[in-house]
């Protein structure tokens, strides 16, 4: 299952021929937006997997602050912003590419990023501080082992915005398509909700609504 884009730029035929491109070669769909505030009207209704986020923005918006805004209100997922000309690292956290660039940077770099999001640096959840490639969760002197589908499921939810439809994570972490009937990914839920959670029947954590999401 492809993953699906939020690509927020000024209304225009670079807007559109870079929608065209990514709903052809990288995302299986793409919505675009112009401005912080349909990105958020975007962002309330459905979940992205990424964000390619342009820095000149109409009225003189500035894509760098739109991504960090959206960082800030809990938007987690990868972003790929795009600049006017080489930058330096000036410690934002950003990932960057340089305009112009052929499409076959852009697929690089959202390659990239897609693969390394961030995901194997240690994160909080709850009470525990997650390290992802250690497969362990850690409380104090409280230390939980997971399975590799266990660690992929929390990696997974980690860096997605709202709730992830169930045949989502079952496409990102199994690999399965929207055919395939199973339970597995309700009995690694189940396993994992023991492991993390204080009452696992009243989940805070690792909650359901239609789909999954990672909270605390």
């Amino acid at each position: 299952m492809r993953p699906k884009a939020l690509l927020i730029a000024a209304p225009g035929i670079f807007r559109d021929q870079l929608a065209l491109q990514l709903a052809g070669r990288e995302a299986g769909d793409v919505a675009v937006a112009a401005s912080l505030d349909e990105a958020r009207a975007l962002i309330a209704e459905s979940f992205f997997a990424f964000a390619v986020i342009d820095q000149a923005l109409p009225d003189g918006g500035d894509g760098a602050v739109v991504a960090k805004v959206l960082e800030e209100e809990g938007f987690s997922a990868p972003i790929l912003l795009l600049t006017a000309a080489e930058t330096a690292d000036i410690g934002d956290g950003l990932a960057r590419l340089a305009k112009p660039f052929r499409i076959t940077a852009l697929l690089q770099a959202l390659g990239q990023l897609l693969a390394h999001p961030g995901g194997d640096a240690p994160f909080r959840i709850g009470p525990y501080d997650f390290h992802p490639s250690a497969k362990l969760l850690v409380d104090g002197e409280r230390k939980i082992r997971l399975t590799e589908k266990e660690t992929d499921i929390l990696r997974y939810l980690r860096t997605a915005t709202g709730i992830v439809p169930r045949q989502t994570l079952l496409g990102e972490v199994w690999g399965y398509g929207p055919q395939v009937a199973t339970h597995t990914l309700e009995t690694h839920i189940y396993r994992l909700r023991k492991k993390i959670e204080a009452d696992p029947d009243s989940p805070i954590l690792l909650t359901e609504d239609g789909g999954y999401r990672l909270c605390g």
